[in-house]
């Protein structure tokens, strides 16, 4: 089994526009590509995880998620780099689904059909909910700067009762750092 960086969408892959509700609105942050390649490269599994509750709540079809992530792999491809899979979550919290980050069952999945150490794994997100996801499935968590990071940095930061094993600016840093830790 092999380890896996579990990437959270919005503010880490690509930019964050809080609801995308158009396809159009999807852009793809610029280190992206060779962030991912890298991994691939290494051969640690890319896999994003995603909560996507626009859908549960009716603002927009599952559908569109669905031609948002084939956008997003179209996009990488063309730079040569690889999601091993994505997943997404369509519930609303009050749902209390397993699926919904910061709980594991997108993780478990992903383990199971893929062959995955959890255990070995880093999740790297913008968002607390993501380093939270981490220290419940055993794996390490990486706070980009990207999209909520900073703000979720200066504002809330002191009272999270679990912090990032590591801090970067973007998705890029972030890989690089992961990569070190692998040696």
């Amino acid at each position: 089994m092999r380890p896996a960086v579990f990437l959270d969408r919005d503010g880490t892959v690509s930019e964050e526009v809080g609801y995308l509700n158009h396809v159009s609105r999807f852009k793809l942050y610029s280190f992206a590509a060779p962030a991912i390649r890298r991994l691939n490269e290494a051969g640690v599994a890319a896999v994003v995880v995603t909560n996507q509750s626009g859908v549960g709540r009716g603002y927009f079809p599952e559908s569109l998620v669905e031609k948002v992530h084939q956008r997003m792999l179209e996009e990488l491809a063309s730079q040569g780099a690889k999601l091993d899979r994505v997943y997404y979550c369509a519930h609303v919290l009050a749902d209390n689904c397993e699926c919904r980050k910061p709980k594991v069952g997108m993780l478990q999945q992903a383990a199971r059909e893929l062959h995955l150490d959890v255990r070995r794994s880093f999740v790297v997100g913008d968002r607390y909910g993501d380093l939270e996801l981490a220290h419940r499935a055993g794996a390490r968590g990486v706070l980009v700067r990207t999209g909520y990071g900073e703000g979720e940095l200066a504002w809330h930061a002191a009272k999270w009762k679990v912090q990032p094993d590591h801090i970067a600016d973007d998705l890029q840093h972030a890989v690089d750092w992961i990569l070190r830790q692998a040696k």
